[in-house]
């Protein structure tokens, strides 16, 4: 089963060209460790929420913008033994101390796939990013499994649902502090791919006309309200 590296990141706008840079030199010791797909989104569409949002999960400034990343392994054990050796690297030294933003805020944690349909995006391709607090794996799973498919019927290329499975507490911030986590609850991260924001953009519109995404509130397995979502412009992908 394909496990996944999520993290979301604040950058200085100013730096996109620098944080893309540092993530193509990243790619090459990712890959060479086992990993087998990397895709940095960078914010485009990331709204402002009233409890929650990407922009708090990170504690983005003005000046910042909020980057949907995620790493793909093809499995926990593929992943665990990546993580190894890339810490052993000299290569990773380097890298880290040229981090083009501040990695005390940088969020991440280990997912495992629980929904995984169709095929990644080309490269000009745009993303739509989720976090969610969910308990009930079964009834999650059942509620995306009916839902991936409308989002391929309207255009997206893949959907990709993932549930927590080492996920850090953290200090300053983290994935659980992001959707002021509750007990009992995991955290999920999710991501929508398109071949392009004109086509996210209509494809969206009907996902949510469509009868198929219709649910009262208290039959949803997770608290829309603490829902983390936005946007985001494909920066780069291997």
């Amino acid at each position: 089963m394909t496990y996944i590296d999520g993290f979301v990141v604040a950058v200085p706008t100013a730096s996109r060209d620098a944080y893309r840079d540092h993530a193509v030199s990243g790619w090459a010791l990712l890959r060479a460790a086992g990993a087998t797909r990397q895709c940095e989104g960078w914010g485009n569409d990331v709204p402002h929420g009233t409890r929650t949002d990407f922009h708090r999960a990170v504690q983005a400034g003005e000046d910042e913008t909020v980057v949907f990343s995620w790493i793909e392994y093809p499995d926990k054990a593929a992943r665990d033994a990546a993580a190894t050796q890339i810490m052993a690297a000299p290569e990773m030294e380097a890298l880290a101390a040229t981090m083009p933003f501040d990695g005390r805020r940088m969020i991440y944690g280990g997912f495992e796939t629980v929904v995984d349909t169709g095929a990644p995006s080309p490269g000009t391709g745009y993303i739509d990013g989720f976090l969610m607090p969910a308990g009930d794996r079964q009834a999650y799973v059942a509620m995306a499994t009916r839902a991936e498919a409308v989002f391929r019927d309207h255009g997206a290329t893949r959907v990709v649902e993932a549930w927590g499975n080492d996920v850090s507490p953290g200090t300053m911030t983290s994935f659980p502090q992001a959707l002021q986590l509750e007990e009992g609850e995991t955290v999920v991260f999710s991501w929508v791919e398109w071949p392009s924001k004109a086509v996210r953009d209509a494809g969206m519109e009907k996902v949510m006309a469509d009868a198929r995404m219709q649910m009262a509130p208290e039959d949803m397995p997770f608290d829309g309200k603490r829902m983390v979502y936005g946007g985001f412009a494909t920066l780069f992908q291997s």
